[in-house]
């Protein structure tokens, strides 16, 4: 399943692998909003995130990346 198109169509899109207790959650997001989101997730978690080289297609978005584009 995909979701929506990017929010940055100028950027490229990066494959998100997080582990959540024992989950891998998997989702696509614009380099803004992952970099923002990676260094969020750090400072309150413990568990990893990847970043996964390749295509993004077939992948959800990352939910409420329109949140990580502002400072």
């Amino acid at each position: 399943m995909t979701g929506p198109s990017t929010p940055r169509p100028g950027e490229p899109d990066l494959h998100l692998s997080i582990f959540l207790q024992g989950a891998r959650l998997d989702y696509v997001a614009c380099r803004t909003a992952a970099l923002r989101f990676i260094a969020e997730w750090h400072a309150r978690q413990r568990e990893p995130i990847t970043v996964i080289p390749g295509p993004t297609h077939g992948l959800d978005r990352l939910p409420c990346e329109r949140l990580y584009l502002e400072p």
